[in-house]
């Protein structure tokens, strides 16, 4: 029998987040009473599996409405397809509606899930070892995944309370420029991030885009939480800001539509120039990539995501009115929460705190204990709740922060997670 030397493998098969993120699966096996504040899933009671035959209906009755044959309808959905998609257009006209993002339809790729987006753009973006992703830290371990698989090297850069500065954007920059090194690419979730929870401002999002301009960046925006605000005032995204090209878009319709779907989708609307001066757009550049990844993105899938897009008139504002106000509800019912179990001035002698999100599905618990893996077996198997250490989305920090869920738990059972939370910190201080 074949036996493969582990350490002669590929490092993204030992990284430590990576396995960090599978210990706290292997935990929520182990113990499948405990209450997950673990997991950002969206909430389920919003499924109907009759559902998906009627988006299908619908999409396919659109193509019907534009002209398409009964056999140019089955190759749209039972054919490979368009390398970047076919509901490219449709996505165009959402963006327009809910964002203000005006980008042709062919700036625009359609892809497996919000995960091949951004291996798109980073393998496309760096092309040496000398080029390197910044990216705010705490971070989405999505993205560092990402660039660990591709040998690209990420540069954190310390958020600030406020969120991310874009200051020590700049000179985070300059550092790695000293070292002889390019920063081709800023990542970074400005609204409701995961898994800080914390927002820019506008005054921070000009600025950020002026440091972008200046440092010769990109930005990569990522944009999975920005319909669950707290309140509807309006928070414009960097793309809709975006004057001189600088941001690529990443977007996906797992919390909007359902994760199931596995259809996200970029925007890069960039000019590429070859040597010879022809010029196209960065999406259709990328699409070589895509067609040595995935080929295509499901049809079928696209199809039921279409179908959402056509009913509610390309808006998903409109589509999610009522998983709007159950994350609102859920969001205020956590901070609630937490201000009951765990009450003044007692919180405060003790040493606990949290952050107060404006929006999204985290909220971050700083406490005077070690908030690693063996407090974590110990809440699970004693206590019955799980959480996530913030540690696991650091390279180095986090040690005595955990990040809290409310999207995937009805309100009762959120309460019951706090108390069960609660009882764990007042043994462990004790």
């Amino acid at each position: 029998m074949v036996e493969l030397v582990k350490e002669a493998m590929h490092a993204s098969v030992s990284d430590p987040v990576a396995a960090s993120m599978n210990f706290l699966n292997e935990v929520a096996g182990r113990y499948p009473d405990a209450i997950s504040l673990a997991a950002g899933r969206p909430y389920e009671g919003f499924y109907d599996t009759a559902d998906i035959t009627r988006y299908l209906d619908l999409y396919t009755g659109h193509l019907r409405a534009q002209g398409q044959t009964e056999e140019q309808v089955r190759r749209a959905l039972m054919q490979y397809g368009r390398t970047n998609g076919q509901i490219h257009g449709l996505i165009a006209r959402m963006l327009a509606t809910d964002e203000g993002i005006e980008v042709p339809a062919e700036a625009i790729s359609v892809t497996a899930g919000c995960q091949e987006a951004m291996i798109m753009a980073l393998r496309g973006l760096c092309a040496t070892p000398d080029d390197v992703l910044l990216a705010a830290e705490p971070c989405y371990v999505g993205i560092t995944g990402a660039a660990r698989v591709l040998n690209i090297d990420v540069v954190p850069v310390p958020e600030d309370p406020d969120g991310l500065d874009p200051r020590r954007v700049a000179e985070v920059a300059r550092a790695v420029r000293a070292q002889g090194r390019r920063a081709r690419a800023l990542y970074l979730v400005p609204d409701f991030s995961n898994p800080s929870g914390r927002c820019l401002d506008l005054p921070a999002r000009r600025a950020l885009l002026d440091v972008a301009e200046a440092e010769d960046l990109l930005i990569l925006e990522d944009d999975p939480y920005g319909l669950f605000g707290l309140d509807d005032r309006p928070r414009p995204r960097l793309k809709s800001l975006d004057e001189q090209q600088r941001v690529i878009y990443l977007g996906s319709f797992a919390k909007s539509v359902f994760p199931g779907a596995r259809i996200g989708f970029l925007v890069a609307d960039q000019t590429v120039v070859d040597a010879t001066g022809r010029r196209t757009l960065l999406a259709e550049e990328l699409s070589t990539i895509k067609s040595m990844v995935t080929v295509n993105t499901s049809p079928i899938a696209q199809a039921v995501v279409g179908g959402v897009l056509v009913e509610s008139g390309c808006s998903l504002k409109a589509a999610n009115v009522e998983k709007i106000a159950f994350y609102r509800r859920n969001l205020r019912r956590l901070l609630d929460a937490l201000d009951r179990h765990l009450p003044a001035p007692w919180r405060d002698e003790a040493g606990i705190s949290w952050n107060v999100p404006a929006g999204g599905f985290f909220a971050v618990l700083d406490v005077p204990v070690a908030a690693d893996e063996k407090l974590l077996e110990v809440s699970a198997s004693r206590h019955g709740v799980l959480w996530t250490p913030m540690s696991f989305f650091y390279t180095d920090g986090g040690t005595h922060s955990l990040r809290l869920s409310c999207s995937g738990l009805d309100p009762d059972t959120l309460e019951e997670g706090v108390r069960r939370l609660a009882a764990l910190l007042r043994d462990q201080i004790a």
